[in-house]
């Protein structure tokens, strides 16, 4: 097939000239041809011969043996095939594209696709452990040998999806060698550094351009990866356009989940009721490849004394390897699970300990200057006393929790929490190294380049803020253009909370230098790369030290009803107080409350995914669901000022803090309803009628 030169044209420039919002489905081009991915209907196997039908003239086969590279997507541990060749090890890993340029010809020619396989029976238990990890802090698990008491729990969570609402897709261009891919994305350097490998072509002729993204959630951090490695290779066969937009059900049952978790907590307790230390072990379902699970499982294991400070601690944790759908990023990326476990097990502790929950939690909640689990420094102001008093007095928690006592079906809980800010231990300094631009032209007008990615929280609004209030000039006078690797340097991915405190902080120190030598009508520029502080100090290995630079920290109450009959909850009123530094805007961070709240309490009693036999159950949005406006009460969030010395106005992580106290917050309140002990996510009417029928 001879080249064919397509033109790309600027996302922003059609945004900015039509007002409307540019996705990658809306992206046509002259000649463009559709794929359609074929995927095994097995969940482990060997493919034992292949049958291509012959194709009809304008129609192409992609696999393994077309990718110049290797064949694998290049993420952490790289043992993602882009396309299954001798085995396949989860129901629904791709095998192949059909290319074309009629949607229904290629089913046609997917149906004749023959695929001989081997069967061999596939693992769902965990039992294959293919990442341990340790750490312990204080005089680990040994106070257990003199304790008066040992309490035990272990606590369960589900799988849950991101229910973004725009499916993954990518559309992609070949223009005399150069491969340009679209795509929906959090993550524009980690599709480029993936293509790269995969393509084996110079730097120069890939080039990843972020559409306008309807949402995200962690779900398309690593995940594009894969669809842009196989687009880019029927590119380079094909030399035409190309569209893969996957519909709602195949994104359902194919892209990665929250990682299901069992969490086994156990305390020592001394004579005095005292909890002397703490044992914990995580095991997650990574599924059949590794790609983020060890990262996520640091994650959690770093999170297991919650907002507490507890002296002694042994924690350990495996990532188990199942023939399941792969399983990666999630807003709060492993938090939400250990959050959960650590904020019920301690109401657990005192309910056996016969002590006020209460006043029990109160005392052992962190302060500047305790050591963290992983003995590093809580170096700032920790408000959570204020933080708790606040939240307790605008909901109203003492009387009502009083009063829902002896009053059956009504209840209420409270969760307090924190989540740490960027990239796990040396992953910012050492790993990412992000560097940002910010240009001036000749006429004034400032551009912010960053290859940091607006998926709805908004950044595109803060940052450009940022600038302004710095540069003093109105808010016109800044751009901020959707990322493209041929004009941005490597910020870094989207992901950990990381964007206004990293790369925010990086962007307000280029625009400080920038007004020290502002000349109206030169054009002058300044770049910056991150620089850890200090006084941070990590051990990877050992998992010691400062796991990240700065917390950011939440108290969430929530109100429900159960009705006797019928077993379902009802949300009755939501109040939360969060720090996160500074908000750089109200409006934007308090939206990202609302809806943090939303995935939090859903995952915590509505959102139910399972497996059966290695496929998702619930695979579209009518079995699968998700709590609407209809189901969300009156929510008051308050904000407390405790600006970080190097974050942007003193900004802090925001975006997954507003997630991770949801689930324990709404089952407490349950628990409290149904006078039973919740030790698994979600609280179903299902589980509720169980548990209240059984005592």
């Amino acid at each position: 097939m001879k080249d064919i030169t397509i033109s790309i044209p600027r996302v922003d420039a059609w945004e900015k000239a039509s007002g409307q919002a540019k996705y990658v489905s809306d992206y046509v081009y002259p000649g463009m041809l559709y794929a359609k991915t074929f995927r095994s209907p097995i969940a482990s196997g060997k493919i034992l011969a292949r049958r291509y039908p012959r194709l009809p003239e304008g129609y192409a086969i992609i696999d393994y043996r077309d990718i110049p590279g290797k064949n694998v997507v290049k993420v952490i541990m790289e043992d993602m095939p882009i396309f299954a060749e001798m085995n396949v090890t989860y129901r629904g890993e791709p095998i192949l594209l059909v290319v074309g340029p009629d949607k229904e010809k290629i089913l046609e020619i997917m149906a004749s696709i023959q695929i001989d396989y081997q069967e061999t029976p596939a693992i769902f238990e965990w039992t294959k452990s293919i990442n341990h990890k340790h750490f312990s802090k204080g005089d680990g698990w040994k106070p257990s040998i003199e304790a008066a008491r040992v309490i035990e729990y272990t606590y369960k969570t589900p799988l849950q999806e991101q229910a973004y609402l725009e499916p993954q897709g990518f559309v992609g261009t070949y223009d005399a060698g150069k491969i340009s891919v679209i795509g929906s994305i959090q993550c524009p350097y980690y599709v480029k550094n993936a293509l790269l490998f995969a393509l084996r072509l110079p730097s120069d002729k890939i080039q990843v351009i972020q559409a306008t993204v309807g949402g995200a959630f962690g779900g398309k951090e690593e995940f594009p990866s894969l669809m842009a490695c196989q687009l880019a290779v029927a590119l380079l066969k094909v030399k035409k356009p190309i569209k893969l937009v996957y519909e709602r059900e195949e994104d359902i049952l194919v892209t990665t989940k929250r990682h299901p978790a069992t969490i086994k907590m156990q305390a020592a307790i001394d004579d005095n009721d005292h909890i002397s230390s703490l044992k914990v072990h995580i095991g997650i379902d990574a599924g059949a490849t590794t790609g983020l699970s060890g990262v996520v499982l640091m994650r959690a294991m770093i999170a297991a004394t919650g907002a507490y400070t507890i002296d002694h601690l042994d924690v350990s944790g495996d990532v188990y390897w199942t023939n399941q759908v792969p399983n990666g990023a999630f807003r709060g990326f492993g938090a939400p699970q250990m959050m959960f476990a650590i904020e019920m097990f301690m109401e657990h502790i005192a309910q056996d300990l016969k002590q006020d929950p209460f006043q029990f939690r109160l005392r052992y909640l962190a302060k500047m200057g305790d050591r963290t689990s992983t003995n590093g420094s809580f170096r700032d102001p920790i408000l959570l006393s204020e933080m708790i008093e606040q939240a307790m007095k605008i909901s109203d928690y003492h009387t009502k929790a009083a009063r829902f006592h002896s009053l059956k079906c009504h209840g209420i809980g409270w969760s307090v929490f924190l989540h740490g800010c960027g990239f796990t231990g040396s992953g910012e300094a050492l790993t990412i190294k992000a560097r940002i631009r910010l240009e001036k032209d000749n006429q004034d007008q400032v551009t912010i380049r960053v290859a940091a990615v607006d998926m709805g929280q908004g950044i595109r609004t803060t940052l450009r803020k940022l600038v302004s209030q710095i540069l003093e000039i109105p808010l016109s006078q800044v751009d901020f253009d959707l990322p493209d690797t041929d004009l941005v340097p490597d910020s870094g991915p989207t992901v950990a909370s990381r964007t206004m405190m990293i790369v925010g902080g990086l962007v307000a120190k280029a625009a400080e230098k920038m007004k020290a030598n502002w000349l109206s009508g030169k054009a002058i520029a300044y770049e910056e790369q991150y620089v850890q502080p200090p006084e941070i100090h990590w051990d990877e290995d050992k998992m010691q030290g400062d796991a990240y630079p700065a917390y950011s920290w939440g108290v969430n109450i929530v109100e429900v009803q159960v009705d006797p009959v019928t077993y379902e909850v009802t949300l009755m009123g939501i109040w939360s107080v969060y720090d996160c530094g500074k908000d750089i805007d109200r409006l934007i961070v308090t939206g990202q409350a609302d809806g943090g709240i939303a995935q939090g309490v859903g995952y915590g009693y509505l959102e139910v995914m399972d497996t059966y036999n290695g496929s998702i159950r619930q695979h579209n949005l009518t079995d699968y669901i998700i709590p609407s406006a209809a189901d969300m009460p009156s929510m008051w969030t308050q904000w407390v000022d405790n600006p970080y010395a190097y974050g942007p106005y003193g900004a802090k992580g925001v975006g997954e803090l507003t997630l991770v106290g949801g689930a324990p917050a709404v089952a407490k309140a349950i628990e409290m309803a149904i006078q039973h002990k919740i030790t698994q996510i979600p609280v179903t009417p299902e589980r509720i009628r169980e548990w209240m029928k059984s005592g």
